[in-house]
């Protein structure tokens, strides 16, 4: 089996998404284990749960890279009484690397959103935000609110999505931010967009201006193309190194 150290396995992730792109909040890159270690095998996940690394102690990966970081503030304890201290614990004394690349992927050309507005079928894109946040493009084909929910559905592979009022008329204009994009929602509709596409909407934000609607398929839905991604550009740079997608990889959020 292929070995090569951590830091050389996700070079190239860092080259389609520098670090240095990455939110001052944010905590990208490596967050346990040693960048140096010799890696075999790599487990891909949206986040870093109990349920992947008990996956990756299974199935022999020795390193897992996923969107969202374990640790995104400062740990005072590290206890098997919480899942964040046994996720800790379990990786450690496995000998589990653990890297995450986040707000730095939301960024990238072609990352989070670019993957939404793929889906999508969008032309003539662009970056939403002058710091490449969300994308904005045109419509292939124009669609009222209900035959553009039901594409939103099938693309995105869910069974619900929470909208404002719909739009009258043709849709033509769509804009897209993966995870949380609610802070967003101005520059969506200056954008000229017709319909935001993101996740986490709170309740007095579904109160749009006429013409302009917010479409929430949540957090998880809108992200979880990063993932195929991430096995992508590992996979055309290291064509013999072991990588798997994790079958642990669930929304958090249950719907009844």
């Amino acid at each position: 089996m292929k070995k090569v150290k951590a830091f050389e396995l996700v070079a190239p992730i860092e080259q389609f998404a520098p670090l240095a792109q990455q939110e001052k909040w944010d905590n990208c890159g490596f967050c346990i284990g040693d960048p140096q270690q010799e890696v075999s095998k790599a487990l891909i996940a949206l986040d870093c749960t109990e349920e992947v690394v008990d996956e990756a102690i299974a199935c022999g990966a020795d390193i897992i890279i996923t969107h969202h970081p374990l640790i995104f503030s400062g740990v005072k304890k590290i206890s098997p009484q919480n899942w964040l201290g046994r996720v800790i614990c379990k990786a450690i004394s496995n000998g589990i690397v653990i890297y995450a690349a986040h707000t730095n992927m939301d960024k990238a050309a072609g990352g989070v959103s670019g993957l939404m507005a793929q889906k999508l079928g969008l032309k003539d894109c662009e970056a939403l935000l002058p710091d490449s946040f969300g994308i904005v493009g045109n419509m292939e084909e124009e669609l009222d609110a209900a035959e553009f929910a039901a594409k939103v559905k099938e693309a995105f592979g869910v069974d619900v999505i929470r909208c404002s009022a719909p739009v009258e008329g043709k849709i033509s204009r769509v804009a897209v931010c993966g995870g949380s994009g609610r802070s967003f929602i101005p520059e969506a509709m200056a954008s000229g967009a017709q319909v935001y596409v993101t996740g986490d909407v709170t309740y007095h934000e579904f109160y749009t201006e006429k013409g302009f609607m917010v479409m929430d398929i949540g957090h998880y839905s809108s992200e979880y193309g990063i993932v195929g991604l991430f096995a992508n550009i590992l996979s055309e740079n290291f064509p013999t190194f072991a990588v798997s997608i994790s079958k642990e990889n669930n929304n958090p959020i249950y719907y009844y």
